[in-house]
């Protein structure tokens, strides 16, 4: 253990008392815990996540290991992984997050978890009524000749995209260079902020354009669209003659399809094999995980209420999981 994860384990064995020592396990899985180390889950700025992350530690819980939440940064999350300062990674999102993923995978000391059951999308993304404003979408060049009817005080004449916040890395800047777009990014300060945002101009019918994905609840509060950009290819984001800009890298959207994966400090199968099998073992659904940021950002649930109630919801989900370890 490092020194930045044992201040974090003593800083933070007060606040959530490393629950699962206190706790009877629930599944009988003969040798758990392998060590009486908590393991460390790292949360981000985004309600999936970090529901998602309380419900794999209270699955780890159940079966008598130790868990601590760390906040960490989402680009560095990798590298603190790879030293060890955390364990695991629930969300690996390819668009924001697999070059980082790469990269430190490639250093050692991470391993590819698995995937999710669930298909990613993260894009420039409008309510259906913008459509009205302007005609042509999803296509991009319709949205960029509409530019200045998105255009905010700060960004005038230029139409304003509202990306998501800065630490998401989602390279916004460098696409409506490539594509010569006129408009400016103008960034969130949490995701929470996004949707204010959209709220505001869904109630005003104002022309919005923003950073959404999917999975996630949006979809079942808003109608709306992906804006279209050219279609992504290995190539757009490494090699600037790709595409139709010869000299820029960027200049095509991001996957339509992409994976959500898990990753895992690479010393987690040796030190707590069986909680690295449960790790493998877990695979979330496009509509499971839209559930789990629902029931914080629509029903107002904290992030380890939310947590409860899917797994309250969801026992035929889990409780395999947990059952098959025993073989």
């Amino acid at each position: 253990m490092t020194l930045s994860r044992l201040s974090a384990a003593l800083l933070l064995g007060a606040s959530f008392g490393l629950g699962g020592a206190a706790l009877a396990a629930d599944v009988d899985v003969p040798g758990v815990p392998e060590s009486e180390d908590a393991i460390a889950i790292p949360t981000h700025n985004w309600s999936s996540q970090i529901v998602m992350s309380h419900v794999v530690g209270d699955l780890f819980e159940k079966l008598g290991y130790n868990v601590e939440y760390t906040p960490t940064d989402s680009q560095a999350v990798y590298e603190a992984i790879r030293k060890g300062d955390v364990d695991l990674e629930m969300e690996v999102w390819e668009g924001a997050y697999g070059p980082a993923f790469e990269a430190a995978k490639a250093k050692g000391g991470i391993v590819d978890a698995g995937n999710h059951d669930a298909v990613t999308r993260e894009e420039w993304w409008y309510p259906e009524y913008v459509k009205d404003v302007c005609p042509g979408l999803p296509d991009w060049k319709a949205l960029n000749a509409c530019a200045e009817k998105f255009a905010a005080p700060e960004t005038a004449p230029k139409g304003r995209f509202l990306g998501g916040p800065v630490d998401w890395l989602k390279h916004d800047a460098e696409r409506i260079e490539a594509l010569d777009m006129d408009f400016s990014v103008v960034n969130a300060g949490s995701a929470s902020a996004l949707w204010a945002e959209l709220a505001s101009a869904e109630k005003r019918k104002a022309p919005i354009v923003l950073f959404n994905w999917t999975p996630n609840f949006i979809e079942a509060v808003y109608k709306g669209e992906f804006v279209e950009f050219p279609a992504y290819g290995e190539g757009c984001k490494t090699d600037p003659a790709w595409g139709e800009n010869k000299t820029e890298t960027y200049d095509c959207g991001n996957p339509p399809d992409g994976y959500l994966k898990k990753a895992a400090w690479d010393g987690m199968e040796k030190k707590w094999p069986v909680a690295f099998k449960l790790l493998q073992e877990i695979s979330f659904t496009n509509e499971q995980i839209a559930k789990m940021a629902e029931l914080v950002d629509v029903e107002g649930l904290e992030a380890d209420e939310a947590a409860e109630e899917w797994l309250d919801q969801n026992e035929a989900v889990w409780q395999p999981w947990l059952d098959g370890l025993r073989s």
